[in-house]
């Protein structure tokens, strides 16, 4: 796994075998990323990683100068991994939760300015996500949501929907709250 760009750029980790989480493709990751720069200046925001998986879009958010970057991950074994990263590169803006996603969107009150969520394709409760989002506490007045998904769902008549992305067979789904 590499960070593309940032401060933490081309920098490599090498993902233990036993990790289960479908990493987001690097063609996939460099262009959604080109986009959420073009809407969104990451700098100084805070992020919400929801499924973290390898922890891979976390760690680009970081390095791309997010002030804070919170990783919501279920398994273990993922948790851990983006914990070990968390310490090598000593960034304590990087926050691990190892939790349930769906307790972590009804329980948490901090509204963040982006938030990421990539969730496994196959998931019972996948397309309830996005609702489930943007009907919490996590968002504010211009937070932008980004849900990576397959070409099974089409998120297009949700409220605050704001654009379709599709690399091979990474789709994202970009929803932006408005500022009023």
């Amino acid at each position: 796994m590499r960070i593309i760009r940032g401060k933490y750029g081309k920098r490599r980790f090498d993902v233990p075998h036993n990790i289960t989480a479908r990493p987001t493709t690097d063609f996939a990751k460099e262009n959604i990323f080109n986009v959420i720069e073009n809407i969104e200046d990451i700098d100084g925001e805070d992020v919400l990683d929801l499924f973290a998986g390898t922890g891979a879009i976390s760690l680009e958010f970081l390095s791309r100068g997010a002030s804070s970057v919170t990783s919501v991950e279920m398994a273990a074994t993922q948790a851990n991994f983006i914990r070990s990263i968390k310490e090598k590169l000593g960034d304590q803006a990087l926050r691990v939760i190892k939790g349930d996603v769906f307790k972590f969107i009804s329980a948490t009150k901090k509204p963040y300015d982006i938030i990421f969520a990539d969730p496994p394709y196959d998931h019972p409760r996948f397309a309830e996500i996005p609702t489930l989002i943007m009907e919490s506490h996590l968002i504010k007045k211009g937070s932008l949501i980004i849900i990576e998904h397959s070409d099974k769902y089409d998120f297009s008549n949700l409220p605050c929907f704001d654009q379709h992305r599709s690399y091979g067979s990474v789709n994202f789904s970009l929803f932006r709250i408005p500022e009023q």
